[in-house]
């Protein structure tokens, strides 16, 4: 049975993409992919369980395609203290369609036949692997439209964790979603709608400042040109006027995160959503965090964040899945969940 959250209770969800690991400058991998990082997984569990945080694993098809991977993951699901769910890499997951380029990479740019292929081949893999139907479920390289959230209610997923917000780029977007648990519409999976099939949960971004409507406009001023030529958000971020942040540890150090989970809980939001990438876990493999003995200092960072929170009151663990369950059971109407 769900427990109902109280409204002082903090849920802190920790999601992993849990992936093959490739310098991300450059081409997409797609036949013998290197999955090395997954060794980390069975010791970074345990630092979570010791933690007490439930992680959620979004698995690809490149790791649960590979033996050595999957006994791995196993081995940390022996005390079934996490939960898997299911990451679609379009270049690595067959059917193969011609070669990925960056446009293909972000599964919302494929017809809708292919994602539908990939998407049935991603779970059959994931249930022979695991024995398990994942019920959650993020995009590779973020973002989200109505066909693939359509696909993901058909399929029996419960909830969906592709929004990134305040990001866009030329081949999709996130911005003006919910900074928070929310059931999106069909049509437009970037608002609150109706529909109660599946919950979107996205991963906590923000400011150093509470009133985010306000510094996200100035933020976005800063990107652009001519302010962008006088480099006005490096000059923010230094100074501590306008920092945007996302609750990773890969991204911000300690501090940072402890300010964006301030900032947030201030403002109300209730749940906190980590997340990292698995090949983070080993040194200096993907361009994206080049810190030595990185398994170590993500931890650390982890668990200084959950301490920093703890202080502010009750920090309640839980998968994603159990996130939107007991979300839902506290108030099953609201199209927000704050």
């Amino acid at each position: 049975m769900v427990n109902q959250l109280s409204p002082n209770t903090t849920l802190f969800v920790l999601t992993i993409d849990t992936e093959e690991e490739w310098h991300w400058d450059g081409p997409f991998p797609q036949h013998n992919c290197q999955v090395e990082n997954i060794q980390r997984i069975p010791e970074f569990q345990q630092f979570c369980e010791n933690l007490g945080v439930r992680p959620t694993y979004f698995v690809d098809y490149a790791v649960a395609d590979n033996q050595q991977a999957v006994d791995a993951i196993q081995q940390a699901r022996q005390h079934n203290q996490c939960e898997i769910g299911a990451h679609l890499h379009p270049w690595c997951n067959p059917p193969y369609f011609g070669k990925t380029g960056e446009a293909e990479s972000h599964v919302v740019n494929l017809p809708l036949e292919q994602i539908e292929a990939k998407l049935d081949a991603l779970i059959e893999l994931l249930v022979k692997r695991f024995n398990i139907h994942p019920r959650s479920f993020r995009t590779g390289r973020w973002g989200i439209d109505s066909k693939v959230l359509k696909l993901l209610a058909d399929r029996g997923f419960r909830v969906d964790s592709s929004v990134y917000p305040y990001y866009r780029n030329e081949f999709f977007t996130c911005e003006g979603s919910p900074l928070t648990p929310y059931w999106p519409d069909f049509n437009d999976p970037l608002k609150a709608g109706n529909q109660r099939q599946i919950m979107e949960l996205p991963v906590t971004a923000g400011f150093n400042r509470q009133n985010y409507e306000t510094v996200d406009k100035i933020h976005r001023l800063g990107e652009s040109a001519p302010l962008k030529m006088l480099h006005t958000i490096g000059l923010m971020w230094h100074t501590r006027i306008l920092r945007k942040l996302y609750l990773s540890p890969e991204l911000n150090d300690s501090e940072n995160l402890c300010l964006l989970a301030d900032s947030a809980l201030g403002r109300g939001h209730n749940v906190m959503h980590m997340y990292l990438h698995s090949s983070s876990l080993i040194d200096g493999v993907t361009g994206l965090f080049d810190e030595k003995n990185s398994l170590e200092v993500i931890c650390q960072r982890i668990k200084t964040t959950v301490e920093h929170l703890k202080k502010s009151g009750p920090v309640q663990f839980c998968t994603i899945t159990e996130a939107c369950e007991i979300l839902n059971v506290r108030n099953p109407e609201e199209a927000v969940l704050l």
